[in-house]
């Protein structure tokens, strides 16, 4: 069973990020105005591969959790700002906002 719509609504959010930028999974909940971080959370974990994942971070800036390292080479290739500790997204410099929305 593929994704409904709901789930469909988060993915077409998460494709719009552009490259070397991030949102967190509640700025996702917030910029489709229904669900919560945890509903980010839980498509992107059954339907996120296809879609640039490694944009989607927590509120503090790490990285999907088990794909830290992945994630990295993205934001590497990107040139994502990463905090001094080179192991967090600066979500100060990095945080998108969908504006057209």
């Amino acid at each position: 069973m593929g994704p409904d719509e709901y789930a469909e609504t988060v993915l077409d959010a998460v494709e719009r990020i552009p490259p070397g930028m991030v949102m967190s999974y509640g700025d996702i909940a917030e910029l489709i105005g229904r669900g919560g971080p945890r509903q980010v959370g839980r498509v992107m974990s059954l339907y996120g591969g296809a879609v640039p994942w490694w944009r989607v971070v927590r509120a503090d800036g790490t990285p999907p959790a088990c794909h830290e390292r992945r994630a990295h080479e993205h934001y590497r290739a990107e040139n994502t700002p990463l905090r001094p500790d080179g192991r967090r997204v600066d979500m100060r410099r990095a945080r998108w906002s969908d504006e057209s929305n």
